[in-house]
């Protein structure tokens, strides 16, 4: 199901569209005197009247709900779909009616109503787009529909089949333009109605345009075969939105956007890269070429005698744009040394080709540095990584294997050329990332020191907090100098006086919860606001991960730490949740389910957590504070929060365990978080709606799997332990002698105490960054 919304400052227009289809069938009313009877007379002037008691511009609306093609509702079901949209946007006590039209192949009603209540108060429409998917979400599994797709998707039509209608069927060709016209508008920014006929024809459909003293109207016919077997068709019959004037207004809105200096700009920057790489170029390559190495989508332009005359960019914001449209000495005839030729060859000796084939090595080292599973430094990595590694990994590239075509050169001569580029280049990204973890490692000592004086407090244990703020940035100190956690390649000198020794040899912490922490800290010691630290959600879990630390921080600096965590992942969560959001209630509720309350002070709304160690509060947006309170249900709901709250509090689950094993849900991370559920009976503090999204989308067969590893691996201890037993009380089963014990090896070859915990090691798969 698809809804949309439209407001207007008028509905006698809304009502006469609605009610004047000759195919349309009142379904019924709503909040009227009569469900059923109401007069559309007197139901106008209700509308009308409410109208007129507010100033806005979106005073109505008219909603559409449109089923997919080939299902279907009764007049019952249908009607109850309509009332169930409108209560969850917030019209349950307006006045609305439901009309049934039957003029396209996809069932669908229209919905007019008021925004304005009867008190002459606003409905808030804040967040109504949103709300709505939400809403026909919720409703496509209660009606048994088929689910919307999550972003709006253009089909790909047939092009070459000549249309085949029945004469008996008069809708028929009317339905095909409304295919073709609505995928072309949706695909295309179309900025004439020129550009617009050339887009159609690839349809058979014929466009006509007629001008007229005060504005252009305009018409469809269906060329076949045989010739027109349609008449033309006037735009305002095929639909309202496919009218001249409704045309017009697409086509100047596009033509005066902003992005379109900047797509001008994009293109001609990128076609001006490829043509540095070629001495010659065939002009039927280029299509290919431009598709190869700048992704972009490029059609040739033929003249009478069939020979290509220039090209045409179908670009991926939407525009269609011609070599001269796009900038000066790009087309194929200002360029005749480079397109007169039979045959397309790269200059082997271009700066241009030199920078492909660095871009080509920087990706190479640093795909195969992100497959690594103990990383050590990027620096190191480039140091050890040979060359003919770094080939195999190019050579699954598709810029790499785009160069090797158009070279034309045997494999001796490309390993040749690759050699020449690669040991220069190596040096200086080796160079460029030496010197920037030197930069980095100095930046962690001076935050330490820093960090010690200011932001925790003295205490007995002051040695082990100053170890977990060194391991805590990923780093390591021993007898005066600091060096990284996984490398010794770098050493800073650092006096931590009598406070610390050394911090462990392997200590584990998760790369991205290291960097988190170390952002949060710096922004802590200078004061920086919000804005300048740009927390993440993961800020909010970092006393989980170094809670000797932060257990240990001085008051204020933990006041401040609770509200920046608090204030980023109440942003993050906002935006994992609202596609669920039907109302302010599922807003509230949704919200409570994951620990978090809602208190109400100076008439503004704060929001708060369990998880926070002082009692800090976040005030919500301007939009959010309007939204919220313009609900009526907002007292009942608030009401209700400490039920919420109290379950999570009696099952144990406030805790940061329960949301992190959430947020990995909702990261898509389910195989960790099935470990977690499974082994260790974390449950996560999700709304249920949220839980029931994650299981249908992966997370119930992560379940299944973990599940099964571990009944698979209880069965072999349990084999292998009555093997162990029997073998102890039957004695030796073969002639050869026992081992003697060798304590030297046995304490050399257990490498069991280096094995970390499963649960740490899903922190390091995960991208924290902002």
């Amino acid at each position: 199901m698809i809804a949309r919304l439209l407001y207007r400052n008028k509905v006698q227009g809304v009502l006469k569209y609605v009610l004047g289809k000759p195919e349309s069938t009142i379904l019924g009313f709503h909040n009227t005197y009569s469900d059923t009877d109401t007069n559309l007379k007197v139901f106008e002037q209700v509308l009308v009247f409410l109208g007129f008691r507010h100033a806005s511009e979106k005073r109505y609306v008219h909603a559409t709900l449109n089923l997919p093609r080939g299902e279907h509702l009764d007049d019952t079901k249908f009607l109850a779909l309509a009332k169930a949209y409108m209560e969850y946007m917030g019209y349950g006590e307006q006045p609305f009616i439901v009309v049934r039209h039957h003029d396209t192949e996809h069932e669908h009603v229209h919905i007019v109503s008021s925004t304005i209540r009867e008190d002459c108060s606003q409905i808030n429409l804040s967040f109504d787009y949103r709300r709505s998917m939400a809403a026909q979400k919720y409703l496509e599994k209660q009606f048994g529909l088929s689910p919307s797709p999550e972003k709006r998707s253009v089909r790909e039509l047939p092009k070459l089949e000549m249309p085949q209608f029945n004469h008996k069927e008069s809708n028929g060709v009317r339905y095909y333009m409304q295919d073709i016209l609505n995928n072309t508008l949706q695909k295309h920014k179309v900025r004439s109605f020129d550009e617009l006929a050339k887009l159609l024809k690839e349809y058979h459909i014929e466009l006509k345009v007629v001008d007229r003293s005060s504005r252009v109207g305009v018409a469809y016919g269906i060329a076949t075969k045989e010739g027109y077997r349609s008449r033309f068709i006037g735009g305002y019959t095929v639909h309202p939105q496919f009218s001249g004037p409704k045309l017009q207004q697409v086509f100047e809105h596009n033509r005066q956007s902003a992005l379109l200096p900047m797509v001008k700009k994009r293109l001609e920057k990128q076609i001006k890269t490829t043509y540095k790489l070629f001495r010659t170029l065939r002009p039927d390559h280029l299509p290919d070429i431009l598709d190869s190495h700048q992704k972009l989508d490029c059609r040739l332009n033929y003249n009478d005698q069939g020979q290509v005359v220039d090209f045409t960019i179908h670009d991926k914001t939407g525009y269609v744009l011609r070599s001269d449209e796009i900038g000066r000495g790009l087309s194929i005839q200002e360029n005749p040394e480079l397109f007169q030729a039979e045959h397309t060859q790269m200059y082997m000796d271009s700066s241009q080709l030199e920078l492909e084939f660095q871009r080509c090595l920087r990706e190479a080292f640093q795909k195969t540095y992100r497959d690594l599973r103990y990383k050590p430094l990027f620096s190191e990595h480039i140091l050890k990584t040979p060359l003919d590694v770094l080939v195999r990994e190019m050579m699954k590239s598709e810029r790499f294997l785009f160069l090797k075509k158009h070279l034309h050169t045997d494999n001796r001569t490309l390993w040749k050329v690759i050699t020449s580029h690669y040991y220069p280049f190596s040096e200086k990204l080796y160079t460029s990332a030496m010197n920037k973890e030197k930069q980095e490692l100095q930046k962690k000592a001076d935050l330490i020191q820093r960090a010690r004086d200011r932001l925790f407090t003295s205490t007995l244990d002051q040695r082990e907090v100053l170890g977990a703020l060194v391991q805590s940035l990923g780093a390591r100190y021993n007898e005066g100098t600091l060096t990284y956690a996984n490398s010794k390649l770098h050493q800073v000198p650092v006096d931590l006086g009598s406070y610390l020794l050394q911090t462990s040899v392997n200590p584990y912490v998760p790369p991205g919860f290291a960097r988190e922490n170390e952002k949060l800290l710096e922004g802590l010691l200078h004061g920086k606001s919000a804005k300048e630290i740009k927390p993440g959600p993961t800020a909010l879990f970092l006393p989980m991960v170094f809670p000797k630390l932060y257990n240990a921080m001085v008051p204020t600096f933990r006041e401040r730490y609770d509200t920046l965590a608090l204030k980023a992942y109440h942003g993050y969560a906002e935006r994992m949740q609202a596609p669920f959001e039907k109302s302010p209630r599922d807003y509230i509720a949704f919200f409570n389910a994951r620990g978090f309350y809602f208190e109400e002070q100076g008439g503004k709304l704060w929001v708060g957590s369990l998880y926070s160690k002082y009692k800090v509060t976040v005030a919500l947006s301007t939009k959010m504070q309007d939204y919220l309170l313009s609900s009526p249900e907002l007292p009942s709901v608030m009401a209700r929060q400490p039920v919420s709250l109290n379950h999570i509090i009696a099952k144990g689950q406030d805790n940061l365990k329960s949301l992190w094993m959430g947020h990995l849900m909702e990261c898509g991370l389910y195989k960790q978080a099935a470990y977690s559920y499974v082994l260790d009976r974390i449950t996560p503090n999700l709304p249920l709606e949220l839980v029931e999204h994650h299981m249908a989308n992966g997370f119930k067969e992560a379940l299944v799997t973990v599940a099964n590893e571990r009944e698979r691996l209880a069965q072999a201890n349990t084999l292998r332990a009555g093997w162990n037993a029997l073998e102890t009380l039957m004695g030796p089963t073969t002639s050869q002698e026992e081992e003697a014990y060798n304590g030297f090896k046995d304490e050399l070859t257990d490498y069991s105490k280096y094995k970390e915990n499963w649960f740490l090691e899903s922190w390091g798969g995960l991208n924290f960054g902002p």
